[in-house]
């Protein structure tokens, strides 16, 4: 309950409409308002400290505080605070980003195109993929497939891209041209006796009877993140996007990865492509780009969706698509100092040594009686929380036992994230094995804590 009417909480209930919020409770309880951050601690406007177990939004790879990164926007804006892309006009830090990221690529690319969340560069993709597809004398192949509770943003496309409920009720979404296929949870959704390679191999049945039903000529892409990320954290069973790549080679579907989480190391790889050996045509990234310090995120693809785009273009007079801030020279120079850093610091064997600490970690709670599924890869992690171990069955919605967890996270200095039942843990890459084990150790007292609640709710 708000009771301080001049406190940042009061303020911010009366001024504020927030993103993934119930904004009544919000007017109601008021928000917890973070003031400062430094390495893998943020501090509220009390001054408490918290480990930030989720790297703000999955983001601040290199952590808070990172004065490379804040002289190098300071550097950029008294060089050249703004310049844009439009018109054939260019500037030098995007030049060099988009060099990087081409170098970097998991597979030959071509050409990337900036723009300023994972939303705009999904909803980019896609665009990209229609007109494409229009430019080839193929309008008819337009529709996108995802999977049930994949995560691709908020925007009207991504949104309908997006197969969580909460992103499509009461908005109209999804909208036209936009296809579920299965999620391929294992653990979950295996039938009995099925292996984990049979498992996967209908999952690519499934995804091969969708396009028949609908039509393989009017099937243009499909959309997948290496990881489901708000989705659960779920891990792919193994084969999974081998199968699922042979399918959309059958039938001329171009392979979209959506690396906004899984790209510059989370997975122990630079790219969750890597991790899970996918070739996409094109990949979005946004995020550990510029290590959350500044927004911006990148579309980058292959010749073959490059080559049809430019010949349109050209024919049309113009590519009529772009955002004002697309390659922002500021944000642009914060991600070339971020993949310095990334570098330097041997980013990929850094997550892969760091990786044992957490993944140990969490499969350690596997014995704990409200402990299902506890595990993950690289520093991407999650705890389901079940009412019945040998079953697996969850506990009811209404409970809210997810919730109840992360407000005794908070009591205990952890922010970390509940996605439904599902604890993500998605720490800043520069978290160190200390600082790992003292995030499961009060996520432990947490979970003590709910344990206690639930038997005395009984």
């Amino acid at each position: 309950m708000v009771t301080n009417p001049n406190s940042l909480t009061a303020r911010d209930s009366a001024a504020l409409l927030h993103p993934y919020t119930n904004a009544l409770a919000n007017e109601k309880d008021g928000s917890l308002v973070i003031t400062s951050g430094r390495g893998v601690i943020v501090t509220d406007d009390s001054g408490r400290e918290y480990i930030e177990g989720m790297s703000g939004l999955w983001c601040t790879a290199l952590g808070f505080g990172n004065e490379r990164l804040a002289d190098a926007a300071a550097r950029q804006i008294r060089e050249l605070s703004f310049y844009h892309g439009f018109n054939q006009k260019s500037h030098t830090p995007q030049i060099k980003l988009a060099e990087r990221l081409l170098a970097l690529s998991p597979v030959p690319m071509s050409k990337v195109f900036f723009a300023n969340s994972g939303s705009e560069a999904n909803d980019t993709a896609f665009k990209f993929v229609w007109y494409r597809n229009n430019a080839m004398g193929k309008p008819e192949k337009k529709k996108i497939i995802s999977r049930e509770k994949g995560y691709h943003g908020v925007t009207i496309a991504a949104g309908s891209a997006t197969g969580t409920p909460v992103n499509h009720q009461a908005f109209d979404l999804p909208i036209d041209r936009f296809l579920h296929t299965t999620c391929p949870h294992f653990v979950r959704d295996a039938k009995p006796g099925e292996t984990e390679d049979q498992y996967a191999e209908r999952c690519a049945q499934d995804l091969d009877t969708l396009i028949e039903q609908e039509g393989p000529e009017t099937v243009a892409a499909f959309i997948a993140e290496p990881v489901m990320g708000a989705g659960g954290v779920l891990i792919p069973p193994a084969g999974y996007f081998e199968r699922i790549q042979r399918v959309l080679k059958k039938h001329d579907v171009l392979m979209i990865a959506d690396e906004v989480i899984c790209g510059f190391g989370r997975t122990g790889n630079m790219w969750g492509s890597e991790t899970f050996d996918i070739k996409p045509d094109i990949i979005t990234c946004a995020k550990a780009l510029s290590s959350g310090y500044i927004p911006i995120s990148a579309v980058i693809m292959n010749e073959a969706v490059y080559e049809p785009i430019a010949e349109q273009s050209s024919e049309i007079g113009s590519l009529g698509h772009g955002f004002t801030y697309s390659g922002h020279p500021v944000a642009a120079a914060v991600a070339l100092e971020t993949l310095d850093i990334y570098e330097e610091m041997n980013l990929v064997q850094c997550v892969r040594g760091k990786s044992p600490h957490l993944q140990n970690g969490l499969r350690a709670f596997r014995d704990h009686p409200l402990v299902g599924e506890a595990g993950g890869v690289g520093l991407l992690g999650v705890i389901e929380l079940v009412s019945d171990k040998k079953t697996g069955e969850a506990f009811p919605s209404a409970l809210k036992v997810g919730p109840y967890l992360l407000d005794r996270t908070l009591d205990h200095g952890l922010i970390v994230r509940a996605l439904g039942d599902r604890i993500a843990f998605s720490p800043p890459l520069v978290i160190n094995q200390t600082e790992i084990e003292e995030m499961l150790r009060r996520f432990a007292a947490a979970l003590e804590d709910t344990e206690n609640w639930l038997k005395k709710a009984s």
